[in-house]
């Protein structure tokens, strides 16, 4: 048994924040945010929006396009960083709105790289259950985000993707290699310092150390790259493939930086990438499954295609899989 992609989805809230709207606020030219980061604009929630609500609307798109019974659906796995709230988890509000009766639900919180795992744990499920899973990746950036910080202002924008995975006759079909890594050393090359166990909520914590704060960003641009080339290539060698067996990469939208760098790390050449940072930004583990949708509503994906996925983020942690639709 393999598996397959039935339905993609993805949401992105409605208000769109133009790098000129930051760029004043931080004082620098025009023009400047973009030639630093590829990003051009972003989507940032409303309000009364929380992260279950883009999730449920991501997953909705999914689960109206595929028309299954949604109480087959055996999992559904959310990769976020911002949740509802730290406890409980956001996962079980959000498949009880889809109505998956009866479907379990977990959050996944692996940054940039969640949807990776995510997506990994929803392959092996639906093999060895036989029935579909739904994984969602969302996240609400814009209100850990310090606008005043030069280094992370312009990177971070909200939405969400989502993939509906079903059981497949075609054996070949679904991961076909996959790495998953990490790097401990790098733990605080971005963080937001507060909330957790190391520094919990106190009545004199400063607001700012609820804000995401990147140490060094040349580090992160190094080590990104790093771990999502050679998260890349050691998938690629496990479904034993090249970059020419590849139909699509779809890296991690980061930024327009490292995007480039891993691509020519890759050697893959321009008609094989898929981008959505210029419009949308970094929204973190969301990136990789809302720019598969955007690129399905152009042109839906083929049977037989690989798509190459690689990401790295805060922990750092990051992987790669090649995936055959």
């Amino acid at each position: 048994m393999g598996t397959a992609i039935l339905a993609l989805g993805h949401y992105v809230p409605e208000r769109r924040v133009t790098n000129a709207e930051i760029e004043a606020r931080l004082g620098v030219e025009p023009g400047w945010g973009e030639q630093r980061t590829g990003i051009r604009e972003r989507r940032f929630a409303a309000a009364d929006e929380a992260l279950s609500d883009l999730a449920v609307k991501a997953g909705e798109m999914a689960l109206a396009k595929a028309g299954i019974d949604r109480s087959t659906i055996g999992a559904v796995l959310l990769a976020t960083s911002t949740p509802d709230h730290l406890l409980p988890p956001t996962a079980p509000l959000v498949a009880h709105r889809l109505g998956t009766r009866g479907a379990g639900a977990i959050d996944m919180a692996g940054a940039c790289g969640g949807f990776l795992y995510a997506l990994t744990f929803a392959d092996g499920f639906v093999r060895q259950h036989g029935v579909p899973a739904l994984v969602i990746a969302a996240n609400i950036l814009s209100r850990r985000l310090n606008l005043d910080d030069p280094t992370s202002a312009l990177l971070f924008g909200d939405g969400a993707g989502a993939v509906l995975l079903v059981p497949s006759d075609r054996a070949r079909s679904g991961v076909r290699g996959m790495h998953l890594a990490s790097d401990g050393a790098t733990y605080d090359l971005i963080q937001i310092p507060a909330g957790g166990s190391r520094m919990p909520f106190s009545s004199d914590l400063d607001p700012a150390a609820l804000l995401m704060q990147i140490r060094d960003g040349k580090a992160v641009f190094t080590r990104a790259v790093q771990m999502m080339g050679d998260a890349a290539r050691r998938a690629m060698a496990r479904a034993n493939v090249s970059i020419d067996d590849i139909d699509y990469f779809v890296p991690h939208q980061a930024n327009g930086r490292i995007i480039a760098a891993a691509q020519r790390q890759l050697g893959v050449p321009d008609e094989k990438m898929l981008s959505s940072v210029a419009l949308y930004a970094n929204s973190s583990a969301a990136t990789i499954p809302l720019t598969l949708s955007l690129a399905a509503e152009r042109k839906p994906f083929a049977a037989g295609q690989r798509l190459l996925l690689s990401a790295a983020g805060a922990g750092l942690t990051g992987g790669a899989i090649v995936f055959e639709v």
